[in-house]
């Protein structure tokens, strides 16, 4: 186990073929554009790469695809985290066995175990694998979360290297920080405020957003970790908030933000696909309101 790559780590997304077949050409030409825009990891085949429509045997080939493509120009963290513990390892020692750096492990989801069972889900996980394991803290995903204090737990016993807290907010940050130090990797692990959680310490950001905006998002990595200049980041950060107010619709859910996200990659020249059903592509109103959004972006893209 090494420490887990800080800075950019786009959640990479996964382009699919008219018939939802696994477009291998146009995705790793898409992983190379996010590795020439400034990305210092990725993490594929998690929930912005479209894992939950992933049978087993196609999580492991597209990761495979996409690590080896890699080839460890940069660390690449595979999302390998499943309800079951049997299929989670299984998921991440192919992952360690393709050469990925580590992991990207949501927690088990839906049954909403109780806090004993998830601490022993990552126990046997850890006992399984020898690569760096981050935890994915996600309570809207998840139904629930691990707080400051029993991440520092897990952290104190060797089980996890790093964490995406995907709460958004970065009060996050700070506890985590505040209670697990330089041994907790923390990544900042949403899209509405990466610049507040730099300010607050986070060692990098991992959401889907940097996998559609990669060069934006390390250039306000730099600005706000290097250059340390808060009015510049919050100036910056001022150009793309229209088109996070657009997206982040909490409210009504529609349109879907991966559907936003694959529509944008569109934009920029890939034959990104649609999601795989159930969601599907935007109405004819909702692509012109992103097109005058990226219009309005224009250079920080």
């Amino acid at each position: 186990m090494g420490t887990v790559g800080k800075g950019v780590m786009p959640a990479v997304m996964t382009m699919w073929n008219a018939d939802e077949s696994y477009n291998e050409k146009e995705t790793l030409r898409y992983v190379q554009w996010v590795l020439d825009k400034g990305a210092h990891s990725i993490s594929c085949v998690g929930s912005t790469g479209d894992n939950i429509s992933m049978s087993t045997k196609e999580q492991k080939y597209i990761m495979e695809s996409i690590i080896k493509s890699v080839d460890h120009k940069v660390p690449v963290y595979p999302g390998t985290g499943r309800y079951s513990t049997a299929q989670t390892i299984e998921l991440s020692q192919y992952a360690q066995k393709c050469g990925a750096e580590g992991v990207l492990v949501i927690m088990p989801y839906y049954l909403q175990p109780h806090k004993r069972a998830v601490v022993n889900h990552f126990r046997k996980l850890r006992e399984a694998i020898d690569i760096d394991i981050i935890l994915y803290n996600n309570p809207r995903f998840c139904g629930y979360e691990m707080t400051p204090v029993e991440i520092k737990a897990m952290v104190d016993e060797g089980l996890i290297n790093g964490i995406k807290a995907a709460h958004g907010d970065a009060n996050r940050i700070h506890e985590l920080k505040y209670h697990c130090g330089d041994k907790l990797t923390v990544m900042y692990g949403h899209d509405y405020a990466p610049m507040e959680g730099f300010f607050a310490k986070a060692d990098g950001w991992l959401s889907g957003m940097p996998a559609i905006f990669p060069k934006f998002a390390r250039t306000l990595f730099d600005i706000c970790t290097i250059e340390k200049d808060i009015d510049k980041a919050n100036a910056y950060w001022t150009r793309i908030q229209p088109f996070v107010d657009y997206f982040i619709t909490y409210n009504t859910n529609d349109p879907h933000w991966h559907e936003v996200f694959k529509y944008v990659l569109k934009c920029q020249g890939f034959d990104a696909g649609l999601p795989r059903m159930p969601l599907g592509d935007l109405l004819p109103e909702e692509k012109k309101k992103v097109d005058a959004l990226l219009a309005d972006m224009g250079d920080i893209l």
